[in-house]
C-alpha cells in the first residue's frame, strides 16, 4: 500500500510588529449623550434647566430658613447646576470648534465629577 504521509516543514513565524505587541489601538465607542455631541449637550442643558426649576420650588417654600438640612440641600442642587451648565458651555464649545471629547482623561474628570455631585 502506498500511502502518502504528511510532512511537517518549519516555517518562520513574522516578526513581532508595534500593534501586535500591544494589541490594536481601539477607538472609544459613540454613546449617545457622550461629551461633545448634540446630545450631551442637550442632556446638559436640561439638567441645568431642572436643577434651576427645584432651586427655585424648594427656595420659594414658607420654612425654607427654618430647616438647616433643608438650606445645604438647595445649596448642592445650586452647586449641581453649575456643574451642569459648565459642561454645557464644554459641549457647545466643542460642537462649535468640530472637536470630539474622546480624551479618556476628559471622560474620566467628566466621570468623576458626575459621581462627586450625585453623591
Amino acid at each position: 500500500m502506498n500511502v502518502s504521509r504528511p510532512a511537517v516543514h518549519p516555517v518562520e513565524a513574522p516578526p513581532m510588529t508595534e500593534a501586535a505587541v500591544h494589541g490594536p489601538r481601539v477607538r472609544m465607542k459613540d454613546i449617545q449623550g457622550m461629551p461633545g455631541t448634540k446630545g450631551g449637550l442637550f442632556l446638559r442643558l436640561s439638567q441645568f434647566i431642572f436643577s434651576i426649576i427645584s432651586v427655585s420650588v424648594m427656595a420659594t417654600t414658607n420654612d425654607f430658613r427654618s430647616a438647616t438640612a433643608f438650606c445645604y440641600l438647595v445649596l448642592a442642587v445650586g452647586l449641581q447646576s453649575l456643574w451642569s451648565l459648565s459642561l454645557a458651555f464644554v459641549d457647545m464649545y466643542a460642537l462649535l470648534v468640530k472637536r470630539s471629547l474622546r480624551n479618556y482623561i476628559a471622560i474620566r474628570l467628566f466621570t468623576i465629577g458626575d459621581g462627586v455631585r450625585d453623591s
